[in-house]
Order: structure tokens, then sequence, then C-alpha cells
């Protein structure tokens, strides 16, 4: 009997095999289709409950580099209607290395390296808002996203890199290397999907991080990495919601 003879010889003493395999093969992708479904729809939130000058959350980023490029991105929900910070890096030279500081109704501010650049943006609401901001420190070419909007660019003077040390915080405005809070800055509200890259993302990214975030994860600080730890009455709670915003 020949090679091919022995094949189809096999193949007709077992019939089932293919299907046996197959089916293993299709219930293995199923398995690793419902783990990262339900990675990605493990939702959880950081409630900032109350105006404080003590509670917040410390993100650990996954290396220590200084930052050329960066973009951050974010879901808030509050009804401030007193400026904010939203997003704090402090290094021990500058205390606003980086800063989103949101001055409703209808100005954000962006600081890099000390330097404060003001946009105009829309009307603050009461509802989930997602926010990213990109940077570039070769070109000083500066993003706003808010709601997959982007707002006119700007460029900034500075063309220092961030870091590599660096405080980073979420519900307060750092007027030191890690503290200095004055409450009247701090959030107050719901926080969620936090992600930051050492990279600038393209706008189709940023568009689709608006409409899902589940299979996006910054390489730098990564919402799923849960690298972490909440300050005072600082709370993460599981929360489906924001995984699910913007349905």
């Amino acid at each position: 009997m020949d090679r091919t003879e022995e094949l189809r010889s096999t193949e007709v003493e077992d019939p089932g095999g293919h299907l046996h395999r197959e089916i293993r093969r299709l219930f293995l992708l199923f398995l690793i289709f419902c783990g990262c479904f339900l990675q990605g729809n493990l939702g959880k939130i950081i409630l900032f409950p109350k105006e404080t000058s003590t509670d917040h959350v410390i993100l650990k980023p996954t290396v220590e580099r200084p930052l050329k490029q960066l973009t951050v991105c974010l879901r808030s929900y509050t009804d401030l209607s007193r400026d904010h910070s939203l997003f704090s890096i402090a290094t021990p030279t500058m205390d606003n290395a980086f800063l989103i500081f949101p001055q409703p109704p209808k100005s954000c501010g962006v600081y890099i390296n000390q330097e404060v650049i003001s946009f105009n943006v829309d009307p603050e609401v009461a509802a989930w808002k997602q926010t990213c901001v990109a940077w570039d420190s070769e070109t000083g070419l500066l993003q706003l996203w808010i709601n997959g909007k982007r707002y006119p660019r700007r460029v900034t003077t500075s063309r220092s890199p961030i870091g590599p040390q660096m405080s980073v915080i979420l519900g307060q405005e750092q007027d030191s290397f890690g503290g200095r809070f004055d409450a009247k800055q701090s959030f107050v509200g719901e926080l969620c999907d936090i992600n930051m890259w050492d990279y600038v993302l393209p706008p189709e990214t940023i568009t689709q991080y608006f409409h899902s975030s589940h299979n996006i994860n910054g390489n730098f600080i990564g919402w799923n990495n849960e690298l972490y730890s909440s300050k005072g009455n600082a709370k993460v709670l599981k929360d489906e919601f924001c995984s699910l915003y913007p349905v």
C-alpha cells in the first residue's frame, strides 16, 4: 500500500477524528473569546464622593522613562461647575508637568511642562464624557478630543520630554510632587477607562476608543493592569455602566 492509499485508509477507519478535532478547536476558540469578552466587560469605576484635599488615586506607570510623546484617554462623570483636575502628572521639578484641567462651562486647560493651553469647548453637561489629550514634544503639537470631537489643534512652546520620574494622580491637582492638594480643585464624581500611551494615538484609534474601549489598554498606564492605589475615601467600584458607554 502506498502512502496515499494509507492516508485514505486512515481517514476511512477514523471518520469521526476530523470532526472531533474541529469541535475541540472551536471549543478552545470559544473559551478564548469568552475570556476576552469577560475581561473587557469587567467594569470598574473610581468614585470621588465629595470635595476634599485628601481623596485621590495614585496610578503607577508600567515603566519609568521620559515621555517624548503621550496620549491620555479617560471617561468622567461629574456635575461640578468649578475648575477641577481630571489627570495630573508632577515631576520633582514641575508640579504641572502634565495636567488636564476642565474649567466649566466652556473651557479646558491642558498643562505641558508648566505651560497652559486653553481650549474653548462645548458647554459641560451632567453626562459621561470621554476626554483624550495627545502631545508630541518634537513638534509641540497638542490635541484635545472630547466625545470623539477633536478641537482645533495647538502648539506648545515646550519641547522637553516629561519625566522620567513622575507622580500620576487622579482626583487632585498637585502643587508639589505627589502632594499639596487644594480641595477647591479636586474632582468630585466618577472616572473610568483611564489609559495612557507613550506615543500619539492615530485619530481612528481615538474614535474607536470613544465608541468602545473594551479592547484598548494603554502601554504606559493600562486600565486593565490595576496598577493603582486609592487614598482617603476614593472608592474603586465594580460597575458595568462605564464599560457599556456610549451605547
